[in-house]
Formats: structure tokens, C-alpha cells, sequence
């Protein structure tokens, strides 16, 4: 098999390929006899027509093009094999020449990785919050925990932000009742915000037995993008009694003997809670500046899949309906053409940003153990609420361990960069950043034990 490369963008190349006829023996073989299990010949055994007959019935041409079609992707694999073309996207394949006894020859479009020069990360330097636990802080954690142990406690007066009320939802378009929005008994908390646009709103001062209606968009099922008229009836109104914060509630809720002991407690787990958000901060500061350092060409075409993957969920959710996703977006204050536009910048810096750790992690030679991938998958699962070995039936479902595997892989490579960039707080303080990322150097030291 001949090949040559022709390089169409720095981004794209095009492989045109000659397969010499004898090489395709082994195809014929198996399309002969994938088709005498199918075909019925009368006087032979399934399988055992002879590939005369089954010419005969089908037509060398068809059998031909069988033989091309299954052999393209073997053959299209050894082309970027021994050609060296490091693909990232798949091929767009187009068979030139197809004659009975002679080479065929076919071409490939292919997108492949940039040329991509990395920075020396030593140069990189961020500066991010220092981590402070302000008094307020603490009372927040006090506040949530206070909450876990409140009682609820029916009231008379009308619903406001922090009441938990009953409610009963009944949501029409154009007059007819939506059934997926339309719920009895339902517990809410008001000022929550994460049901009903406009529920909030409309719940405060309603006491039990009153109703109210408001216009709202819905997001999801057949009518979504549509607005619809919700009435919402209350059935009850309860507030939340708080316990005292003193040694009896410190007892009852902690380990700890005295209010103090646990006000102390909370403070640090406020302090390890802005830790996680320090991490967070670095992670991204470093990350943004690799991106703004290092400059190289996108691939047209993965960014244009990337923007068509991200817009279908929206487009597939309202239905295909043109004039649905119009007013969705009315109903988020933006305009087709300004989704378009977010939705290519997003896309873009998707690409770019998985391009560039892919490539720090092949310079790096980063590795991915089981062991990590495995505690990522877990990591995953319980935060789907899922068992483990059933996310990993739907990664596998869904074609999607590799993306995992690179995503952990990224991560990782990351987490390099950061280790070797110089990283401070606003108050000038240098921040070890081996207590959030790890120490690279012992992680490459366990990835060859």
C-alpha cells in the first residue's frame, strides 16, 4: 500500500491512498462468506454456495464495493500509521478510483493537532484570594447546621422567603393544561428559586387556601420555550424554628461538649471549604493564562461540531421548532445571532483548551493509572447518585471512558503546570500549591513503581 500526505491547513491534511488489488484476497474471503450465510441457494447448505453462484445472484460490482467499504477503515488506519498524522477528529473519505482488478485509490480529510509551542511554565505567575474566614463565615456554617436541626412550624401569615410551603401547580398553554407542570402537594421553599420562574414572586404574602396566577417560560417537556399561565394554591405555610447555639445543641448536633468547641470546628471547616475554593481559583487563573500565552490554529470543523453538540440539546429539547427556540432566547434576553456568537466563543475555548493540555500532557508524558481512572469513575457516580458499576455500563453505552480517561489525563497535566508556575495570594504570600495538586515529581515516581 502506497500513500502521501498532502497538508491542506495547519490543522487538516489529506492522505491519498493506493491499495494494490492482491491485498484485498483476505476481504473477499470474508465478504464470500458473510454472504453465503445470507443468501439461499437452492441445492446448497447455508454457507456452502460457491462464490461463483453468489456472484452470480449478487453481482461482482455490489461485492466489490462490500469488499472496498468494510476494508476502508483497516486501510485508513495503516495510512495514518505509517504516515505518522496524529488525526483528532474523523475522516472524510472519498473513493477515487474503483475498478475490478486494479489498485484502488482513495483520499482522506482529516483534522489533526496544531503545531503547539509551550511556554516555559516556570514564567507563569497568578495571584488569587488569600484564604480569610471572617466571623460571618462561621455563622453561616452555624446558620446551615442550626437549619439541619430547625422544626417546622405552621403559621398563619403569609408565605415569605425562608417558609416551606405546600403547594398545588397548574400550568396551561393557550388554555389547555400542560400535565408535566401541573403537581399537587408539592414542598417548597420559598425564595429557593430552583423550581418555577416567577413562583418566588408570586408565593409571597399568600397565606393557605389563597392562589395566585403568573406567566412564566417553560424550560423542558413538549411545551418548552412556550410561555404558560401558572396558578399556584397554597395549602400550607410553615416556618423554620431554629434551636439556640449553646452546649446542649453543641451536644446534640457535634461531638463536641461546648457551643465554643464547635463554633471552632465550623471555623475550620469554613477555612477548608475556601481552600477547595482557593484550588478552584488557581486552577483556572493558570489556565487562563496558559490560553492567553500560547497561541495556535483551531480546526474549523471540530469547533463547528462542538458548536452543532452544544446547540442540538437546546434545539432538540424545543422540538426543532425554529420559532420555539426564538422565544426561549427572547425569554433569556438574547437574539439568535448573540446565542451563535457565545455559543462558537465557548466552543472555541473548548477546543483550544483540551489541545493544549492534551499537548502539555504528551510533553509531560503523563499517564493515566487504573487506579486514578477508577477513583474518578467513583468520584463521578456518587455524584449522580448512581452505583459505580452501573456508571460504568452507561460510560461504556455511551462511548465515553475514553473521554474520561483524556479528561483525567488533562487534569493532571494541569496540575503539572501548576506545581512549576509561581502562585501568590493578594496579600503577597506564596501559596504551596502541592497541598491542593500533589507533588508531580512523586506522582511520576509512582507511576513507574
Amino acid at each position: 500500500m502506497k500513500s502521501t500526505v498532502e497538508q491542506l491547513s495547519p490543522t487538516r491534511v489529506k492522505l491519498n491512498v493506493e491499495v494494490p488489488f492482491e491485498e484485498l484476497s483476505g476481504d473477499f474471503d470474508r465478504a464470500y462468506k458473510s454472504l453465503a450465510q445470507q443468501i439461499r441457494i437452492p441445492g446448497f447448505r447455508p454457507g456452502k454456495a460457491p462464490a461463483k453462484l453468489i456472484e452470480a445472484r449478487v453481482g461482482r460490482q455490489s461485492i466489490l464495493e462490500q469488499v472496498v467499504n468494510d476494508a476502508l477503515p483497516a486501510k485508513y488506519s495503516q495510512a495514518i500509521a505509517e504516515a505518522d498524522v496524529k488525526a483528532i477528529s474523523q475522516p472524510e473519505i472519498d473513493v477515487a478510483e474503483l475498478e475490478d482488478g486494479q489498485p484502488v485509490r482513495f483520499t482522506a480529510e482529516v483534522d489533526i493537532r496544531p503545531e503547539i509551542t509551550l511556554p516555559d511554565y516556570s514564567t507563569i505567575a497568578v495571584q488569587v484570594d488569600a484564604i480569610e474566614v471572617a466571623d460571618a463565615d462561621v455563622e453561616t456554617e452555624v446558620d446551615n447546621l442550626r437549619a439541619r436541626f430547625g422544626t417546622l412550624v405552621g403559621v398563619e401569615r403569609g408565605a415569605a422567603d425562608g417558609d416551606f410551603v405546600s403547594i398545588d401547580l397548574v400550568a396551561t398553554v393557550d388554555g389547555e393544561t400542560v400535565d408535566e407542570a401541573t403537581t399537587e402537594g408539592l414542598s417548597h421553599e420559598v425564595g429557593g428559586g430552583d423550581l418555577v420562574d416567577g413562583l418566588d414572586e408570586a408565593l409571597q404574602g399568600l397565606k393557605a387556601g389563597e392562589n395566585a396566577t403568573f406567566t412564566t417560560t417553560l424550560v423542558a417537556g413538549e411545551h418548552a420555550g412556550r410561555e404558560a399561565d401558572v396558578t399556584v394554591t397554597v395549602n400550607s405555610v410553615k416556618e423554620r424554628e431554629l434551636p439556640a447555639v449553646d452546649d446542649d445543641f453543641a451536644q446534640l448536633a457535634s461531638e463536641f461538649d461546648t457551643a465554643d468547641e464547635l463554633r471552632e470546628s465550623l471555623r475550620e471547616r469554613a477555612a477548608e471549604s475556601k481552600k477547595y475554593e482557593q484550588a478552584g481559583a488557581i486552577r483556572d487563573a493558570v489556565l487562563e493564562q496558559l490560553l492567553e500565552t500560547v497561541e495556535f490554529p483551531l480546526p474549523e470543523k471540530i469547533v463547528d461540531d462542538e458548536v452543532e453538540g452544544v446547540q442540538h440539546q437546546l434545539v432538540h429539547a424545543l422540538g426543532h421548532d425554529d420559532a420555539q427556540v426564538d422565544k426561549f432566547l427572547e425569554a433569556q434576553g438574547k437574539t439568535r445571532e448573540e446565542w451563535d456568537a457565545e455559543s462558537r466563543a465557548d466552543a472555541e475555548k473548548s477546543v483550544r483548551t483540551q489541545l493544549l493540555l492534551d499537548s502539555i500532557a504528551d510533553a509531560l508524558e503523563v499517564e493515566v493509572g487504573q487506579d486514578e481512572l477508577t477513583q474518578q469513575i467513583i468520584m463521578q457516580s456518587q455524584r449522580y447518585g448512581v452505583a459505580p458499576q452501573e456508571f460504568i455500563q452507561q460510560l461504556q453505552n455511551a462511548n465515553q471512558i475514553g473521554a474520561l480517561y483524556a479528561d483525567v489525563r488533562r487534569n493532571k497535566a494541569l496540575a503539572e503546570v501548576i506545581g512549576e508556575a509561581a502562585v501568590t495570594d493578594n496579600n503577597g504570600e506564596v501559596i504551596d500549591t502541592k497541598a491542593f495538586f500533589g507533588d508531580a515529581d512523586d506522582d511520576a515516581e509512582g507511576d513507574d513503581a
